[in-house]
This record gives structure tokens, sequence and C-alpha cells, in this order.
């Protein structure tokens, strides 16, 4: 059993691993500011288990981080903390460049420090498992694959800082010696996302019966992959994979936005019809397309696989249902998110 920090354990990707961790028999604590995209529900089912505990703290206090190190002792750290909505960074970049670099760094020099004073057998175990994105490597042209080797160029000041921050983890490792993993992960999906990102704004205005906003003509491709086998992922990283290593991490489900949107329409005919007899697909409307838009992610795995033995289980069809079923069957988390600050309008044009 290990006791591991899991930084922004209460967003979606977070709460995840948090929920896995713990049912694997692992002690967690759960560092995370509860910014507007964190939900305590999502953490609800392990709130009260006796090896779960909830520090609400920003990583960019550094001495609130060197104290959590100091009284929690953690095992490894997975650091997921981090402001990720491309079309957020561009109308305000500042918030992404604190939290994901400043933040990143603070989190890297804590941990470092606390670990040169680990004894021997524990500084050896000890791993620091940095989660980063696909949107670092920038677009792809119609073929080929992200690999771990593909050069950094980020196109949008969220892939920026995610990019800076990748950097910094690689760099701990090199310089200090300090055992750090990353991995680079593809267009999560599943229940519990905020619905600002693509599939559940989809879900909220189709059951609304309001317009679907399409960026551009919808042709940009990304890989689609459902969040438990991510959080999968990122355990057998922290417990398999060798530090100063890089592992991408993906679906093997390339898809356009204009398809995702359709599949799910059709799956809302199916289970939500509407009530005047319209289908879904005739709220698709296509709108100005955000700036600096990437054509298309598709990420090569084979890395993961061969070493980690992982691959995704979830098909993009069943995992779909799964998470349209989910949003259905929990109306009042729903609410509460569109109930706050963020209530689906358009954000990143820039303005």
């Amino acid at each position: 059993m290990k006791k591991i920090f899991v930084t922004g354990g209460a967003g979606f990707i977070g709460s995840a691993v948090v929920r896995q961790l713990i049912k694997a028999g692992n002690k967690v604590v759960n560092v995370d500011a509860l910014t507007y995209a964190a939900n305590l529900d999502n953490i609800h089912d392990v709130a009260n288990h006796p090896g779960y505990r909830l520090e609400v703290a920003d990583i960019c206090d550094a001495a609130k981080v060197s104290h959590l190190f100091a009284c929690h002792a953690p095992d490894a750290v997975i650091h997921l903390a981090a402001e990720s909505h491309v079309d957020r960074s561009i109308d305000g970049p500042g918030a992404f460049i604190r939290t994901n670099l400043l933040g990143t760094f603070v989190m890297l020099d804590a941990a470092r420090h606390y670990w040169n004073d680990l004894t021997p057998d524990r500084r050896e175990a000890f791993r620091f498992l940095h989660v980063s994105t696909d949107e670092v490597y920038g677009s792809l042209g119609p073929t080929g694959l992200f690999t771990e080797d593909t050069p950094y160029r980020p196109n949008s000041p969220y892939s920026a800082s995610k990019a800076g921050s990748d950097h910094l983890a690689r760099a701990w490792f090199e310089t200090y010696s300090f055992p750090v993993l990353i991995t680079n992960c593809t267009n999560n999906y599943g229940p519990r996302q905020f619905p600002e990102k693509l599939i559940p704004l989809m879900i909220l205005k189709g059951l609304r019966g309001e317009a679907l906003p399409v960026y551009g003509s919808g042709e940009n491709v990304r890989d689609w992959l459902y969040v438990e086998d991510h959080a999968h992922a990122l355990r057998l990283v922290l417990d398999r994979g060798r530090p100063g290593r890089t592992y991408n991490i993906g679906g093997k489900c390339d898809l356009r936005n204009i398809d995702v949107v359709r599949h799910l329409c059709v799956l809302l005919d199916e289970i939500v019809p509407m009530a005047d007899g319209r289908r879904h697909g005739e709220l698709i409307a296509f709108v100005a397309d955000r700036p600096g838009h990437d054509a298309r992610y598709a990420m090569d795995v084979s890395r993961i696989e061969q070493e980690l033995g992982w691959s995704p289980k979830e098909s993009f069809e069943t995992g779909l249902r799964r998470t349209v079923e989910w949003y259905l069957a929990n109306p009042r988390w729903l609410e509460r998110v569109v109930t706050g600050t963020y209530r689906g309008e358009r954000l990143g044009l820039g303005a």
C-alpha cells in the first residue's frame, strides 16, 4: 500500500485516478484548490474512506505545498492539477502560465527537497508522475502519429504552458536525477467532465434543445480516450514506468469533431428524443473557428503497450453511450455545475 499525492484530484481525470487508487488499496491525499472545474461530488464515493484525505491548497503556494509533504510523507505524486481548457487560455492566458508553469515548478521543487531527505530505500521507490497533453506536439498533417520523440510545437497558450511544464519535469530528472515520469494523453471523455469540453457541452445543449455549436467546418481530428482507461494507464506508469521516460497515452480512436457530434445526436435521438419530433442533428450549427485551431492529433501508443502492457479497453461507441447515460442519470450533478459562473457560453474568440 502506498500513500500518493494526487494534485487536482477533484477534477475530471483526477477524480477517476483517486477512485481507482482507493479501490486498489492505496492511501490518497487529494491536493486541490477547488477552482471552477473541480467538483467535490466527483469524489463523493471515497470522501469518507479512511484512506482518503482532502487538502484544499493552491499548488503555487510553496510554503503550503512544502508543509503538506512534511505532514503527509507521500510515497509518490501524480501531478494533474492544471488549467486545461484551450478556449479559456485564449481569453486569459495568465492563469495558465501561473498554474501550469509556476505550480509545476513549486510541486517539483518541494518534492525534490522532500525526496532528498528520505531514507535510501524510500528515495529509490519514490516517483513523481507529471501528467500532460498531446497538444504540446502541435498540429499533425493528414497522416502520421505523434511519438514520444516528436518535437514540441505548441500553438495555444494552454499547450505552451503545458509544454513548459513538461520541460521543467524533464530538467528535474536530468539535472537532479529526480525520479520523474511524464505522460502525454489525448482528448479524454466520460462521466463527470465539466461541460465546457466538447462532448458534455453537446450533451447539455442537446438535452435543452439548443443549437450545437461546431467550430469551423468540424473537420478537426482528435483521438478520444475514455477517462477510466486513462486513469488505469497512469497507475501503470506510476508503478512500472521508467524514471526519465515519457509515455504517450491515447484511445486509438481518431474522429473528426463533426463525427463525434453526429454520434452524440444519434444516441440522444435514441435515448431522449425531442418532444417536437425533430432530430438532434438538426441542431448542429457551424460557428466561428477557434483562433489557431490545431487540425489533427493522433497518438502512437506502442511504447506504453509494449513496455507496460496497457491498451484502451473501452470502445468509443460503448464509452460514449455510458457517458450519455451517466449525464441523463445525474441531472442534479449537471444542474449544480451550470448554475455557477459557467452557463455554456462561447469562449476562446480572443476578444
